[in-house]
């Protein structure tokens, strides 16, 4: 058996690179619960593993005392002196208590032992094989799936998409071959967990550095991206290099580049727009294929925008179902309220409207207060005695 264990030791140290070490300290620790457990024994046990023979050795420690209460766990200073004669009041000493029938039990938990150290290698190794493809693409093939999940085989193990990380128009058969990406890897308590999308960005991204060398190599970079996956995206793109066109880069010729994207993405629609720092101009292209008059920003919200286009391009620029206005919004940053160019003028008729009646009503009020002013001037004339009477009433009080 010692020669096996030993055997098995480094075969789990070179195949699983499970350190030696690790295992005998494990080892040795299991051994001696599994002797306390089996032989009713007190806490004071050692268990100690030779690893150059192979061998067991159980020792009891006990400790010097003048008076022994516990013969278990204590020794009088005459047994322990005449075993060697330093030893004094305190000193803890070990006696061999390995039993004749310990062989079976060390042998059957030292195998537990070694597969559970097996089965935590594996799970470390796959950990940080896969913790290193988290935000990378990887290809897998399905194995199952479930009311939960779809079940990916990676190699060496089993990811999980969830119903939110599927396309919605494509299905998935055993044995299909599909291209995912890793969204994170969990060390969980029954072992490594990948999870993986289809609907992640991230996932296009990495698409578009796999076909486009220059996304790759940093000439043109990603900027955004605004995806309903399975259905349309929208990519915005700037070059580095004044001399790269980065829509045209990021297509190809004739459209080879962005159609071998959407043929792995089971015909997903993309808009390749390019980004810039004018907000207008980018929320313009954003709005790609509608055309675009005027950008109006909001004064109360910097994070919000009028955009104005042609009265026939209203229901492109909205999309089907609002989708290219919710695309633009999700790549620009911005809430988009888009208008027609009619519904713009009415717009800013109906605020002209009340200005120019509030003027109207000043000049009416004007009016009245000078009508009024007139009147009162009038009746005043009217009501004030002539020069003539004036004269008359003073003779007469002359007279009396």
């Amino acid at each position: 058996m010692s020669k096996e264990l030993l055997g098995a030791l480094d075969t789990l140290e070179r195949e699983k690179g499970v350190k030696k070490d690790i295992v005998i300290e494990a080892l040795e620790a299991a051994l001696a619960s599994a002797y306390k457990r089996n032989y009713n024994q007190a806490q004071n046990v050692e268990v100690n593993f030779d690893d150059k023979k192979g061998d067991i050795h159980v020792y009891a420690v006990k400790k010097v005392v003048e008076e022994v209460y516990d013969p278990r766990l204590e020794v009088t200073l005459a047994d322990a002196t005449a075993i060697n004669r330093g030893y004094e009041i305190g000193d803890d000493i070990k006696f061999e208590v390995t039993p004749k029938s310990f062989g079976r039990i060390a042998a059957q938990t030292a195998k537990q032992v070694i597969m559970q150290r097996v089965r935590e290698a594996e799970r470390s190794l796959i950990f940080d094989q896969y913790s290193q493809y988290e935000n990378e693409v990887i290809t897998g093939e399905v194995e199952r799936e479930d009311h939960r999940f779809v079940y990916v085989n990676l190699g060496n193990v089993e990811a999980v998409m969830g119903s939110q990380d599927q396309m919605a128009n494509e299905t998935y058969r055993m044995h299909d071959r599909i291209k995912v990406y890793v969204t994170r890897v969990e060390n969980a308590a029954k072992g490594p967990q990948v999870f993986v999308s289809r609907t992640d960005p991230g996932l296009l991204k990495r698409l578009f550095e796999e076909e486009v060398p220059e996304i790759y190599d940093g000439t043109v970079e990603i900027m955004s991206i605004a995806r309903e996956a399975g259905d349309r995206a929208k990519v915005a793109v700037r070059s580095n290099n004044a001399d790269v066109d980065p829509v045209g880069t990021s297509v190809g010729p004739r459209g080879q580049r962005v159609q071998a994207i959407v043929s792995q993405l089971g015909g997903e629609n993309m808009d390749i727009v390019e980004w810039t720092d004018d907000d207008a101009q980018f929320i313009a292209n954003a709005l790609n294929p509608a055309e675009v008059i005027d950008v109006i920003f909001d004064e109360n919200n910097e994070r919000a925008a009028t955009v104005i286009v042609p009265d026939y391009q209203l229901s492109l620029a909205i999309g089907k179902r609002g989708q290219n206005a919710r695309l633009a919004a999700k790549l620009t940053g911005f809430k988009i309220d888009i208008k027609s160019e009619s519904e713009a003028e009415q717009s800013l008729e109906s605020a002209a409207q009340p200005a120019v009646e509030a003027a109207d009503s000043e000049a009416d009020q004007t009016d009245v207060a000078a009508e009024a002013a007139g009147t009162d001037g009038v009746e005043s004339t009217l009501n004030a005695p002539s020069a003539d009477e004036t004269e008359t009433s003073a003779a007469e009080n002359t007279d009396e």
